[in-house]
């Protein structure tokens, strides 16, 4: 079976020889208090290999987060909002659109619609008001919904905002799922490969940043990776159901409105860097 998940992290961690891979480049480095781990996969081969598109990722781990230790929150928030801007392209002042991808009634897919709704949406503003928001860059955010809610392939309505927005880039945010239970809700991935077309954006004309979260664990991946730790035969229990099972934490609700709180609040430090939590509380009030 097949080792399930959406984290470059993971994929390199499953793949036996991935560490001899001649086009895989892996580093570690703190920030703000935070573990990054950076992958680089630099070739076509090293891509098909491991499974994951040519590019880079950047791998936020949130344990200070989760411990809720001091100033955690706004630590992290320039921690992201620092990684955002290494990928984001330069020159760092054309307007920007944000995708909260998912859907908002099922609360493992509504990382990028909650984060959304914490971006501070500018592009109106700097149009209407040049002087007064000369130091604002143009925000525009959305939350398109998914096929069964609108009727449009998510992928269909933003190709045509871009067409009238005409972003320098696009930031698009959505749910993964990990192979691990231990990354759960714990882990924010940043690449500059875009979006599968058919799940979200893919357009080749605007650069796309994609955020995410893994959310769920597929738990028939949980289930075999439980019994090769446990030098049993493979598990086939679930993989006799005729739709996937997905496990994730008893404190969704929670955690998905706190680290949304935290993606959307990073977006606007990158994309703002004058403003502070404090700022962004009070313009979100």
């Amino acid at each position: 079976m097949a080792f399930r998940t959406d984290l470059a992290v993971e994929a390199i961690e499953n793949h036996k020889s991935a560490a001899a891979l001649p086009h895989v480049r892996q580093s570690d480095r703190i920030l703000e208090g935070f573990a990054i781990h950076e992958v680089r996969i630099l070739s076509e081969d090293a891509a098909r290999e491991i499974g994951k598109p040519q590019g880079r990722y950047l791998t936020l781990e949130l344990d200070a987060l989760i411990r809720r230790e001091e100033d955690a929150f706004p630590r992290a928030c320039k921690a992201l909002s620092t990684l955002l801007r290494e990928l984001l392209p330069r020159p760092n002042d054309g307007p920007v659109l944000i995708a909260g991808l998912g859907n908002r009634m099922i609360t493992p897919d509504a990382i990028g619609p909650q984060t959304a709704d914490h971006v501070i949406a500018t592009r109106h503003l700097v149009a209407q008001s040049p002087d007064i928001f000369a130091d604002w860059r143009p925000v525009s955010a959305l939350a398109p919904g998914v096929l069964g809610q609108t009727g449009v392939e998510t992928g269909e309505v933003i190709c045509g905002v871009l067409d009238r927005v005409r972003p320098a880039a696009v930031i698009a945010v959505d749910a993964l799922a990990a192979g691990r239970l231990s990354r759960l809700l714990r882990t924010v991935q940043l690449a500059d490969t875009g979006i599968t077309p058919g799940a979200g954006v893919g357009n080749a004309r605007v650069p796309v940043i994609a955020v995410g979260v893994p959310t769920v664990v597929d738990g028939a991946t949980l289930a075999h990776e439980i019994s090769s730790q446990l030098g049993q035969p493979a598990c086939e229990a679930l993989d006799d159901l005729s739709q996937p099972v997905m496990i994730t934490t008893r404190d969704i609700d929670r955690e998905v409105a706190d680290i949304s709180r935290m993606i959307g609040y990073a977006v606007n430090m990158a994309l703002h860097p004058h403003l502070s939590v404090a700022d962004i509380d009070l313009y979100l009030s």
